[in-house]
Formats: structure tokens, sequence, C-alpha cells
């Protein structure tokens, strides 16, 4: 089962899409309530997706493939590295990502998103998939260039735009052996499997509730394989997540 968030005439609602289908049942309220479906429903040819969540935060975990670690020349982390992006950082499937001139170089970060279905705090690995809603596609878009100058991550991880999340949650993939793949143009550029991650969804979801709360919608990234790469005005980005789906955003900008 597919959740998902849209537009559609004047209105922006929540649905449930079935794995194979291209009908949208409408559901009163959020996710995250006791919703029900409404008894409306739309197709998804007829509707603007959005970003199927506006978390508090996102949580963002670095150099969690060891073949990436290396195209950088890094050391893989003995724990966890982790950063944050602001919500406004989030933008939805077929969202512009604006580039800014404050850097020289821009990168597209294809990853697979979990998203969180309910308050955790203290929770341990093998209760993990208890505190999930689902997953989504991420692109984890940075300013190479200021990653590099500040000494930290706020500015090239966080800007306007540099989260895209989409096009919907899929309930029922397996997190623990999932191919992930990123296109620039229709050419794949990154392509691995989450059994390649340094530390596993469980594994992060224990380790980030030892000292903060995720909320109901919240979202990890859970790192991007090796691959990344420069994005320029004009170019198309694709990350694609079997099984849940694929995010799709042109390039926009100087």
């Amino acid at each position: 089962m597919k959740l998902l968030r849209f537009h559609h005439r004047d209105r922006i609602a929540t649905g449930i899409i079935e794995t194979g289908s291209d009908t949208i049942r409408v559901l009163a309220g959020t996710f995250f309530e006791d919703s029900l479906p409404t008894g409306e429903e739309v197709s998804v040819d007829d509707v603007r997706l959005l970003a199927p969540v506006l978390p508090s935060k996102v949580v963002c975990v670095g150099k969690n493939y060891v073949a990436h670690v290396a195209e950088f020349g890094g050391e893989v982390p003995e724990e966890p590295l982790l950063f944050l992006k602001p919500s406004t950082a989030v933008i939805g499937p077929n969202d512009p990502i604006q580039l800014l001139p404050i850097s020289r170089r821009i990168d597209y970060e294809g990853e697979l998103a979990v998203v969180m279905g309910r308050l955790a705090r203290g929770v341990r690995a093998e209760d993990a998939s208890r505190y999930i809603l689902g997953f989504t596609c991420a692109n984890d878009v940075t300013l190479r260039t200021l990653q590099k100058t500040d000494g930290q991550w706020t500015r090239a991880k966080g800007f306007d735009g540099s989260c895209p999340l989409g096009p919907w949650i899929d309930t029922t993939v397996d997190p623990n052996d999932v191919a992930i793949e990123t296109r620039l143009n229709g050419e794949v550029v990154q392509h691995a499997t989450t059994a390649d991650m340094v530390f596993g969804v469980g594994t992060l979801i224990e380790y980030i509730t030892t000292f903060m709360t995720l909320l109901p919608g919240d979202v990890i990234l859970t790192g991007t394989p090796e691959g990344v790469g420069k994005i320029v005005n004009g170019d198309v980005v694709e990350v694609e997540v079997d099984g849940v789906g694929t995010l799709s955003n042109p390039v926009v900008g100087p």
C-alpha cells in the first residue's frame, strides 16, 4: 500500500493507492490519525503529487556506504555520522531543485528515506519496525563547495529545496535489501542495495533515539551509495527505490 499527499483542484489531501492501481482513495485527516477513506476516489493522473510528508526534522546519515566513503577518500565511521535538514528543505516530486550561485558545485545523492509513524525515544533496533510508517525516495542535494569550505554542513545540506521526497510512502518494502538507483538525464549514475549500508535501518533508529526524540512524520535519510555527481541547469534527476517508486526533479538556476 502506498500513502500519498496530493493537490487536487483547490485542496491538499491525503490518500491511499494500492500497488498496481491508479486510483487514489481519499482519506479524512492524515496518516498519523485513525483516518478512514471518505468514499471519494480520484485518478492519480488528475492530481499533483506533493512531498508525502512534512517532517518536523530530517535526520541524515553520512558515509553509510563503504564505496561512497572510498570515492571521497574518507574513512568509515565507527558510529553513524548524523546531520540535520530543516523542514523547509523538503520539496516534492517534480518540484524544481533550485541551484544557488554561492556554490560552484551542487551534487545529487540518491537515498532510501524512512518515515516514522510513532513517537520514538529509546527504541531498540529489534523493535524499530513498530515505529516506522514506511519508506520513500530522497535526494540529499548538496552544495559541495560549501560542504568543503564551511567546516560543518548546515548551509551545504540545509538550504531550501535540498531534500526532495516522494513520490509516496510505501508501507511494505523491506529496507534491509532493496535496490536504489539514481539516473541523471536517463543515465544510471548510482546503483546499489541497502544491504551494503554500514548501519542498517534498525541500528540507525536505535542510535538516533538514544538522544533525540523522533516524532510522527519525521524522516531519516539513510545515506547515499557511490556515484554522486554534479547537477546543472536543465538536468533531470531521478531516484528510484525498488518497490517504492521513482522521485523525479528538474534542475533550474544559474
